[in-house]
């Protein structure tokens, strides 16, 4: 398996709750990211769902982490949930934002993750095809909620506007995608959101649908569709989104050591 190809982190990275657990007691909100990328590489920028990042504010950013460390930046709601007459100037205000990442090689991808309404019909493969256009440089990745999107039409569709299916780990409830392993593009894309099945649909806060702590049996099961995805993509990305209490870097951990273990394995042996 090419394990080198595979970045593993979290879902956004700065989070009170995470005092006392991942970062130092009293440690500043703006020293998290140095202190994160000390042991990841990799992170998926949450914060540009809720608002339209600024260009210096992703400058910055860039700057508190070694070379190498790479970022993934979740699409602005406009973009994936909205989806009004602002698309195509939102669309260009996200580009000229990421600009920064993309002068120094550091973006890895913008995901575009569509709640459960967004099925699978003409007009939302229409629209896919002109958000590719939109940001046509980029590398996109779409997240569905929707099962309609389980089909093999689909996966033609997304090789054919390069964009990258992502693989979800989430509760077994009807209508949601399910464990499938596609490799659409040529980056691939997987998160982890725990499976929470009581509260997927029914909490009071957020991240109560995300408090969940994966066994090493659970993640286990992806090994075989990781090294599947790492075989056909040139680059992974593994984000764990159970980010409750700081979980979320538990199971980093646990899937980094896992993959470290098979890495250590002779060619030819059986494990």
């Amino acid at each position: 398996m090419g394990t080198d190809k595979i970045a593993i982190g979290t879902c956004g990275y700065s989070y009170r709750d995470w005092l006392g657990h991942f970062y130092p007691p009293g440690l500043a909100a703006k020293d998290m990211l140095p202190f994160y990328a000390r042991e990841f590489n990799f992170t998926e920028i949450n914060s540009t769902y809720y608002a339209l990042p600024r260009p210096e504010n992703i400058e910055q950013m860039a700057r508190k982490v070694p070379e190498g460390f790479i970022f993934t930046v979740k699409a602005y709601r406009t973009l994936t949930h909205e989806r009004g007459n602002s698309v195509a100037a939102d669309g260009r205000l996200l580009r000229q934002a990421l600009k920064p990442l993309i002068d120094r090689g550091q973006l890895g991808a913008v995901l575009l993750q569509f709640p459960f309404s967004f099925r699978n019909n003409q007009a939302n493969r229409e629209y896919l095809a002109r958000v590719k256009e939109l940001l046509a440089d980029v590398p996109l990745a779409v997240e569905f909620r929707h099962n309609s999107w389980v089909k093999d039409a689909v996966w033609d569709f997304l090789k054919r506007h390069e964009l990258a299916f992502t693989c979800v780990d989430e509760p077994e409830l009807p209508g949601l995608i399910g464990p499938v392993v596609r490799c659409t593009a040529r980056i691939a894309y997987v998160r982890f959101h725990g499976r929470n099945a009581g509260k997927w649909w029914r909490h009071e806060e957020a991240y109560e649908r995300y408090d969940y702590l994966y066994s090493e049996a659970e993640l286990k099961e992806w090994l075989p569709g990781i090294a599947y995805l790492a075989g056909q993509a040139e680059r992974v990305f593994v984000a764990f989104n159970n980010h409750y209490h700081s979980q979320a870097v538990t199971n980093a951990r646990m899937l980094k050591e896992l993959l470290d273990n098979i890495k250590k394995v002779p060619a030819g042996t059986s494990h």
